[in-house]
């Protein structure tokens, strides 16, 4: 085999390890990508808080799920709204798509699509679905930094997205 074609390494139901010439990197098995969900409300954010085993931490994120991975061809929009309330217990009536990402392209091709849910109601408690043990924390934007802090002064770890809503501190 030539240096410079994928070689699949390991292959389980979620995930896959591929060898490319030096290049060891993970990929999403069945073509499943992710929507992740910016949900601003009255001037707050919805944030999720979770358990992640490979952290072996609680992680605070932005809510965010899988495309396509109970339904193959699912639409990213649709899977949002799934999503969103899933975990949140936040309707929205519409996800606008603002673009492609990738959070670690060096070890890994996993890619997600940032949206904005507009038009949001309060439906339900959120949580997601059993076993996910899913917090729900609604901040105001200018409290997140001081949000983040104080969560990682108990131990938890923040998703790299959240960069997103700290920018402005960090470019002043």
């Amino acid at each position: 085999m030539s240096d410079d074609r994928p070689e699949t390494v390991w292959e389980g139901k979620y995930i896959k390890v591929t060898k490319q010439g030096t290049w060891e990197y993970v990929s999403r098995t069945r073509d499943v990508t992710a929507a992740v969900i910016l949900a601003i409300d009255d001037g707050e954010v919805i944030l999720v808080e979770q358990y992640r085993v490979p952290l072996g931490a609680r992680c605070v994120e932005l809510p965010a799920g899988l495309v396509g991975d109970d339904q193959a061809g699912e639409e990213i929009e649709a899977a949002a709204i799934r999503e969103l309330e899933e975990e949140t217990g936040y309707r929205a009536e519409r996800m606008v798509r603002l673009g492609r990402f990738h959070a670690s392209p060096g070890m890994s091709s996993e890619g997600f699509t940032l949206v904005r849910a507009e038009g949001l109601t309060k439906v339900g408690e959120g949580g997601g679905v059993p076993g996910e043990d899913i917090e729900v924390h609604r901040i105001p934007l200018d409290r997140v930094p001081a949000f983040l802090k104080a969560k990682r002064a108990e131990g938890a770890c923040a998703d790299v997205k959240l960069l997103l809503l700290l920018a402005g501190q960090f470019l002043r």
